[in-house]
């Protein structure tokens, strides 16, 4: 069966999918997106047309694939006629049955990773989590996956939550702190640059040993002596020392167990 898709979004995840796709042969009739900058930018990557207007989305897709905001659900969806066809959402931690109300054949294509539009990245090396309403569904799903990823599996909706929220701390409040320690080092006439190395040795061990096995740092060696002069130091900071605090106490009490 020849597939072709609509995505209504257009951002970082639509962008990578979209171009996955194109590339494996399956191609994009449209994209909507809120602004025309961003719609018109994928379209024109992956040689497709595009609109602003929820009201104006093609009829003609075999595969619909939802990329927004989980907020932008109920303002944009409603006003697409979807005509039963495959409706698909891409994010982590809406169930399947949010999309019940928008057609009678649903499914989720769940990428695990961070995307950027401008970086370029092996679709072909990222975990992709599949979920359909129906066997039908769900092997047409999995065969687009299997296009373009290696990594497929299976998932219900409970267990994507938690690949979801996993990741939001593997990524998103790592990336945070990140941030933070950039801040301590400016603030002290230092640069990031200092510490990339500790970063990605951090990120390289865990490829051989557990996390838990992985950690080192005062906490973990209850150095309680350290702890108190580092928070001495950012005594001048309440939030950023209350989150040390927090994050130390977490890391003693579980490695404590």
């Amino acid at each position: 069966m020849s597939l072709n898709c609509v995505f209504i979004g257009a951002g970082n995840l639509a962008t990578h999918l979209a171009v996955a796709l194109k590339e494996e042969g399956v191609g994009t009739v449209q994209v909507y997106s809120q602004t025309e900058r961003s719609a018109k930018k994928l379209a024109d990557k992956i040689n497709a047309s595009f609109t602003t207007s929820p009201e104006k989305v093609s009829g003609s897709a075999s595969v619909y694939f939802v990329a927004l905001k989980d907020d932008a659900f109920q303002s944009v969806l409603p006003r697409i006629n979807f005509n039963n066809k495959l409706v698909v959402h891409c994010a982590g931690s809406l169930p399947l049955s949010a999309l019940d109300s928008y057609s009678a054949n649903t499914g989720v294509l769940y990428p695990l990773q961070t995307f950027s539009k401008e970086r370029v990245i092996d679709f072909k090396q990222i975990p992709v989590f599949i979920e359909a309403n129906s066997d039908k569904n769900r092997s047409v799903l999995l065969g687009i996956a299997e296009k373009i990823s290696d990594k497929v599996t299976p998932v219900n909706s409970a267990r994507r939550m938690a690949l979801h929220i996993a990741a939001v701390f593997a990524s998103n409040f790592a990336n945070h702190c990140y941030t933070l320690a950039d801040e301590v080092l400016k603030e002290n006439g230092l640069q990031f640059e200092l510490i990339r190395p500790l970063i990605q040795e951090t990120a390289m061990k865990i490829t051989e040993l557990s996390p838990f096995e992985a950690q080192t740092g005062p906490a973990v060696r209850h150095d309680h002596q350290t702890i108190e002069k580092h928070l001495r130091f950012l005594s001048g900071d309440k939030e950023l020392s209350e989150l040390y605090k927090t994050i130390s106490k977490s890391i003693f009490s579980f490695h404590k167990k």
